[in-house]
């Protein structure tokens, strides 16, 4: 299939602030994140007003699955929103992508006697004893950028709707194919609601076009170097591949280096999700067709927003939309910070 490749001259930088963090970055990303052992903690510096809250300061306990370059941008939009409201200290841990850590942390927080607890689940699954363990103790919960399954009414969730990610992800590969060729999907974890979603959309997409066929898919559970390994056993297979819908940035990405190993990129259309800088610096050299913008920044931001509000004892809505926005060679420079 002959395609046609876009290449835009654009500088951009990702900035990514200071955090000492529990955690170690994920394989093929890049963070500022310090490596500690698991369950170490952080703090965002808090205002000497204690403005955030009626009675005084106010403590935060967070948990991440781990801190990759998406993740980390959350955590810098915490940091951000906390500084920005005044009186809020974030004690911020990784769970190493570990179900039994994150409890545990969740625990942990709420010994400390903590004002409110911010969790990105490492299984949206298995959410369940962490949402338990917090409405016994009456202490403020918020899920953030991946939503439990079971997520009870009066529990927040601060994220974005990842079946538009996915379908607009693949509706504008699509297009970019002629409605035609053979596409893989590169499944994020697939214990993760966001994984499911961005699938799903892809997959409704594909069967919108009658001369589209989904002839593999396989989990990379989010890594550059999974990305890599199961494209390059789908290129020495000998099958034909068009397009590849990769649920996010870091799995396109290691497509696109398998892809070029081979000599075949250039006949290949490939897409992800998350609009990263490393992404958006593929798309500059004609590698990378679409990605879609997640706002990071606003989802953490919004994240501690919620807490703050419900440790104050005020209502939030079950669900604090984040948008996804296409990016695409035409409108990359927008999202270039």
């Amino acid at each position: 299939m002959a395609l046609n490749r876009v290449s835009r001259s654009a500088g951009f930088a990702l900035v990514v602030g200071s955090l000492v963090l529990g955690a170690c970055t994920a394989p093929g990303a890049s963070g500022s994140a310090a490596a500690s052992a698991p369950g170490a903690s952080g703090s965002a510096a808090a205002s000497a007003d204690g403005s955030a809250a009626a009675g005084g300061e106010l403590t935060i306990g967070v948990t991440f699955p781990i801190l990759d370059q998406f993740l980390q941008t959350v955590a810098d939009g915490m940091e951000a929103k906390a500084e920005e409201v005044g009186g809020v200290t974030l004690n911020i841990v990784a769970a190493q992508e570990e179900t039994d850590t994150q409890l545990g942390q969740v625990e942990n927080f709420i010994s400390q006697g903590v004002d409110a607890i911010i969790v990105i689940p490492v299984d949206t699954d298995a959410a369940g004893p962490m949402t338990a363990a917090a409405e016994e103790a009456g202490i403020p919960l918020v899920y953030v950028n991946r939503r439990p399954s079971d997520l009870p009414e009066g529990v927040p969730y601060v994220g974005s709707d990842s079946l538009f990610a996915g379908t607009v992800e693949m509706q504008a590969l699509a297009e970019l194919a002629g409605g035609e060729g053979n596409v893989v999907i590169l499944i994020g974890d697939p214990a993760n609601e966001a994984a499911v979603l961005r699938t799903q959309g892809c997959k409704d997409v594909v069967a919108e076009n009658s001369g589209m066929t989904v002839t593999k898919e396989q989990a990379g559970n989010w890594y550059r170097e999974e990305g890599l390994a199961i494209m390059e056993n789908w290129i020495q297979s000998g099958d034909p591949i068009d397009v590849v819908c990769a649920n996010n940035d870091e799995m396109a990405l290691g497509a696109i280096e398998a892809l070029k190993n081979a000599d075949v990129l250039e006949d290949v259309l490939v897409g992800g999700v998350d609009a990263t800088a490393d992404a958006l610096a593929a798309m500059e050299a004609g590698e990378l067709e679409v990605t879609v913008f997640q706002d990071a920044s606003g989802q953490g931001g919004g994240g501690v927003e919620a807490a703050v509000a419900l440790a104050n004892g005020e209502t939030v809505p079950d669900l604090v939309d984040i948008p996804y926005e296409l990016v695409t060679p035409d409108n990359m420079a927008d999202f270039t910070d």
